[in-house]
């Protein structure tokens, strides 16, 4: 059976609501049916930008998507900006700004311009499938910008983003952070303190089928272990005098980190592994070289993974138990850890978070959609948005539901943009009418 459109879908289920359920003002109706008329706008839109490659290493791949950006922004009356970040390694950082009434409550809308996907990637183009949309950054994040320009359009056309204050942050190397990332995420921390709510336009969720509210996310650090062995004819292996080898030995330390660390609301990945008699990274830490024979024991090998926690105290705590195993290296060989500085910090599940969950699904009852669960922060990765945590109440999971983030074949939910879009723009209409 085909579907209804989204906005006869919602006219149906608020003609069958309880009498007692609010309903839907006459200008949050007009930004409904303004998001189902422009579907095609907006499928338009996410096939340009997923068609042009925005790696985070490919810096004019991800200044032109800035550009597709700047020109449906500035049309609805924002001020843009590109401000440039080679001096990080990056490319830069797109910044709209909407000036509204005074005494209202200002917003912070964050996404991102870059996705994982580099110029060498075999996953390149934009393919409709059916209901889904398969590209690299469909979902992760060109669709969830798809979901800001929709919900803003809709805004405009019911006449409530004119009072609106907005600050819209697209940021050009969420997926691989500029260096040092005090520097290049100062203008993010800088916009937080000026925000009364931040709402993040990273995919939306989905538990068991449904669609679910994230008031938190875990952090992201990333870390690297080295060791060394004696390298010499592999007859020797396991000796006194030729010791186990750096393979071995990392793995060991490898096995003891994932039976000795794991605790609530705590991952640690390992994503890059390589060993032989050389192995060496290179300077973006992304990629190796090794080279070694059968014959011949492992005089080096290296692994690089990534660490994610829900509060600052259990990062240290883990960090700890890191560094200690790792300084508990076996005979005959050398063990070293080093964590990349920087790193994402985590967004706790704060009671304004919550508060903000409770707004949004006020407007799923009046939609005559579901409420929307806290979702388990172990279910969903880092973000921008936790860089503003500290300051200011936020939600993420604001973009489009997709499946395979990160990997060939990644694909959005077609239908979910129309939705997501249409919570935004009443969401936003709502917050943004209300006094600071």
């Amino acid at each position: 059976m085909k579907s209804l459109p989204f906005a006869v879908l919602v006219a149906v289920q608020l003609a069958l609501a309880p009498a007692a359920q609010a309903k839907l003002s006459p200008t949050e109706a007009k930004m409904a049916k303004t998001v189902e008329a422009e579907r095609g706008r907006s499928l338009a839109l996410l096939e340009k930008l997923v068609n042009q490659n925005s790696g985070s290493q490919n810096l004019e791949g991800v200044e032109k998507v800035g550009a597709m950006m700047r020109a449906e922004l500035e049309p609805l009356g924002f001020k843009v900006e590109w401000k440039p970040m080679r001096d990080t390694g990056r490319a830069g950082h797109l910044i709209a700004t909407h000036v509204g009434k005074p005494g209202v409550k200002r917003l912070l809308l964050i996404a991102h311009l870059d996705t994982v996907f580099e110029p060498d990637s075999p996953f390149q183009s934009f393919t409709r499938k059916g209901d889904m949309g398969e590209g690299p950054g469909a979902g992760d994040d060109k669709g969830g910008m798809v979901v800001v320009v929709a919900a803003l359009r809709a805004m405009q056309a019911a006449d409530t983003l004119k009072g609106a204050n907005i600050e819209f942050h697209m940021t050009g190397d969420e997926e691989d952070s500029g260096s040092p990332i005090e520097k290049a995420r100062a203008g993010l921390v800088a916009a937080g303190k000026r925000a009364d709510v931040a709402l993040d336009f990273e995919g939306l969720v989905r538990d068991n089928g449904a669609d679910m509210g994230s008031v938190a996310r875990r952090s992201s650090d990333s870390w690297t272990v080295t060791t060394t062995g004696k390298a010499s004819h592999s007859s020797g292996i396991f000796s006194a005098a030729a010791g186990d080898g750096a393979i071995y030995e990392l793995t060991r330390i490898l096995h003891r980190f994932r039976t000795e660390l794991p605790e609530p609301n705590l991952t640690f990945n390992v994503g890059l592994i390589a060993g032989g008699q050389q192995a060496d990274l290179d300077a973006g830490g992304i990629r190796a070289s090794v080279s070694g024979k059968t014959n011949i024991i492992a005089g080096n090998a290296v692994a690089r993974g990534d660490l994610r926690a829900l509060s600052p105290e259990q990062i240290e705590r883990v960090k700890a138990k890191m560094t200690a195993i790792v300084a508990d290296h076996a005979p005959g060989t050398d063990a070293k850890i080093s964590f990349d500085p920087g790193g994402y910090p985590p967004m706790a599940p704060t009671e304004g978070n919550k508060a903000l969950l409770a707004k949004l699904n006020g407007v799923n009852r009046d939609l005559g959609l579901a409420e929307m669960a806290p979702l388990d922060p172990l279910k969903r990765g880092a973000g921008d948005i936790s860089f503003v945590a500290a300051d200011v109440d936020g939600l993420a999971g604001l973009g489009p539901y997709s499946t395979g983030d990160h990997a060939p074949g990644e694909a959005v939910d077609i239908p979910s943009i129309s939705r997501q879009a249409t919570r935004a723009a009443i969401l936003m209409s709502r917050i943004s009418a209300e006094k600071r």
